[in-house]
Parts: C-alpha cells; structure tokens; sequence
C-alpha cells in the first residue's frame, strides 16, 4: 500500500508551528531555528558555533520535543572513546552459555547532540562519521542501522581553543550546514531572564500530526526532495560552487582561498534552497532559495589562505566578495543576505 502524499501546503504550515512552538522557548535566535529546521527536513547535520550560554543545548532538547522524538546528549572530553558513543561488546550469560551481546550507545536515537564536539579526540570524532553518512555503525564485523529520522547536532565553543581538536575538513564536510549562534539583542535578552526567572519556565509541545512523527518526517523528505529545479538554478548553484576554487578566472579566489567547496557542498547548497522553497510556498526552487542557504552551506567548505587568515578576514565576508559578481547577474542587484547573525562567518 503506497503511504499518501504529503501537501507541500501541510509542510509550510506544520513548519511554521514548528518555529512558533521553539520560538516561545528559544528567543531571538529565528535565524537559527529556521536553519536547523531546514537542514533536519533537507536530511543533513548542523555544527552549531557560539560562545556558552547562548542556549545551542536548550535548543537541542526542545527542538527532539517539539518533533516528538527521542534525544540524547553525548558532552565531549578528550577521555571520551569511540565505544562511549558507539556501543560495546559485553559478556551475557544466556541458557547457561556466555555470549558477547552488543550494548548499544547513546548514538542509537533519533535526534544527538555532540556537545563540545571539538574537545573530543580524532578517533572519536571520526567514530560520529559512518553513522552520520550511512547512517549505521559497525562493531565487530556487525553492521547496525540507526532509526531514521537520524540527526546530529553537533556544538563547538569558538574562543576557549586550549585543549581542543579542530574538526578535520572532512568531518566538517558532512555537516550540511554551520550556523553560528550570536548574542542576544538587549530587547532579547531582558525577555529571556524574564521568562527563565519566572515562577513557570515555558515549555514546548510535540506539533506534529497525530500520525507517527517518525513517519511524517520521512513523508516531509520525500517531499523536499521532490522539489522542482529549473535548469537556470541548477546551473547558478554550479556556477556559485565552482566559483571557490582556487585555479578559477580571477585571482581574488587563489589569494583568499587554498581549497574550495566540494560536490558535497552543491548538494546542501540545492538541497537546503529546496526546504526553504516549500517553506515560502512553492514547489520550484528560485534563485532567492539559492541565496538564502548559500552562505550557511558553504561556509565551512572552504579553506582560508595564510594570507586570509593573517588579515582577520571572515570565510562569509570573503565568499560574499567573490560570489557578488555572480549573484548580480543571476539577480540584476545583490541580494541582501538574511538571518546574516547565524552566517557572519
């Protein structure tokens, strides 16, 4: 029996009760919950980057509440290891025989949150990378599936480096989208002691259909990537991608840039630009959608020159520069970059 199909109409609306819900929890950061809401519908990862106290693991519970899913919390120290995260082989006596029976971690769930994942070791950051690709583990020759939906928040501190591992490019890489977590505006911040003050702290509420919340999600990927893409769009988000690599017509790319974006990075790009297209109410991508998701897809992609790095210049300041002739002819004018807090760098 072939299950029906959701209405793109049905996906903007549950969305948006899905923003208003986290909203009343998570304030000032809409920029944010849009873009994590985006990448989790569009089927990737989000590596959160702020500064503690800004809310990234509030965020992370409420946003498993409010999809009606479970949730774990994995908080990352250079004694972590891989079996602490993946699972482990233990001895069980059944029948009167010994047997290994494998211990699940707490990577089976649905929605995980790496806290501080930059103060993990390499050995365990690279255990996060089968299941966030394939979305399975394998221990001692045994392959397990993880249940789907499956998404990995993943956070990192940007000013308290002593003891840290950086994210290797190719672990970054399979993030689709980095969004940074800024401060609250005065206005914001008031409401937030206020609201975290009172005698009853607000709270939210599971939106989805009555339906298994499991099945509605994988229904709303379907439909996202059902999403239609004219070839004029496809070709712009080529002509974006491959315009960061160093080697290309101009030498502003080589100057600021050692390595540019990867296939990888057109597909989150397309696919992001996809989820926010049915979230605005259609069912084509346009080049606005393109725009909306690019800098967010990208900006983790790229490597930054010695002399970039040496000069304080930002990966979104720099791939702002070199898209900008691109943009403006696929727009007549450049486009004002939203939520620009969640992509400044």
């Amino acid at each position: 029996m072939t299950e029906p199909t959701l209405h793109p109409e049905e996906f903007r609306q549950i969305f948006a009760k899905l923003q208003e819900s986290l909203g009343r929890v998570i304030i000032g950061q809409t920029g944010v919950v849009e873009r994590l809401l985006i990448a989790f519908f569009a089927g990737g990862h989000v590596l959160l980057e702020g500064v503690p106290g800004l809310g990234k693991t509030l965020l992370a519970k409420s946003f498993a509440r409010a999809l009606g899913l479970s949730f774990k919390r994995i908080q990352c120290t250079p004694d972590l290891m891989p079996a602490d995260i993946l699972g482990t082989q233990m001895i069980m006596e059944r029948d009167g025989r010994k047997q290994f029976e494998f211990a699940k971690g707490p990577i089976f769930t649905h929605i995980l949150l790496a806290d501080e994942i930059n103060r993990a070791t390499p050995k365990t950051q690279s255990a996060l990378l089968e299941a966030m690709e394939e979305h399975q583990v394998t221990m001692a020759g045994t392959t397990f599936r993880l249940d789907e939906p499956f998404f990995v928040m993943a956070t990192q501190n940007p000013i308290e480096m002593e003891g840290t591992f950086p994210l290797p490019e190719a672990q970054m890489d399979r993030f689709l989208f980095k969004v940074f977590v800024d401060y609250p505006s005065s206005e914001e911040l008031s409401q937030i002691i206020r609201q975290t003050t009172a005698a009853e702290a607000a709270s939210v509420t599971p939106v989805l259909p009555d339906e298994s919340a499991q099945a509605w999600i994988l229904r709303a990927r379907r439909l996202v990537r059902d999403v239609l893409v004219a070839t004029p769009v496809e070709a712009y988000v080529v002509q974006l991608v491959t315009a960061t690599r160093p080697g290309q017509d101009g030498e502003a790319v080589t100057r600021w840039l050692r390595y540019g974006a990867s296939p990888r990075g057109a597909q989150a790009v397309l696919m992001g630009a996809k989820a926010t297209a049915l979230i605005r109410g259609r069912v084509n991508v346009s080049f606005e959608d393109v725009d909306h998701v690019l800098l967010t897809a990208l900006n983790h992609r790229v490597v930054l020159s010695f002399e970039a790095e040496a000069e304080k210049r930002t990966t979104s300041d720099i791939l702002t520069e070199l898209l900008a002739p691109l943009r403006k002819a696929a727009h007549g004018v450049p486009p004002k970059t939203e939520g620009a807090a969640s992509v400044r760098r």
